[in-house]
């Protein structure tokens, strides 16, 4: 079974290795979507995968570091396209978040990455 919960954050960031000329070289900001989710199996006991407090403790952090920031100054995040924040969030989540099964992020209500942790 998987649950999830859905995080929100604002943040700058402009994309430096972009061809010139290419809009998202300037700086620009976004309301970024993350969603955690999370595969276990059901608890008999409590009736879940996950207490959703619990994952939330676990994420709030993270989105704490990201959230009215200029990405492009946080280590790590120097080219923050969706696919890097994404996997920026997985590997500070994954050690402490069993059961990890993917990160999605939405730059916009129509753009945004899927990442399960391929290159890990």
């Amino acid at each position: 079974m998987e649950i999830y919960k859905q995080f929100t954050f604002e943040a700058a960031h402009r994309l430096p290795n972009v061809p010139p000329g290419h809009k998202c070289a300037r700086l620009h900001g976004h309301s970024f979507e993350v969603t955690v989710h999370v595969r276990g199996p059901l608890s008999a006991h409590e009736g879940w995968v996950m207490d959703f407090a619990d994952l939330k403790a676990s994420v709030k952090p993270i989105i704490e570091e990201l959230d009215h920031y200029y990405l492009n100054d946080i280590a790590g995040l120097e080219n923050p396209t969706s696919e890097v924040i994404a996997r920026w969030i997985w590997r500070r989540l994954a050690p402490a978040l069993p059961g990890l099964s993917q990160i999605v992020v939405r730059e916009t209500c129509t753009s945004g990455c899927v990442y399960r942790g391929e290159d890990e």
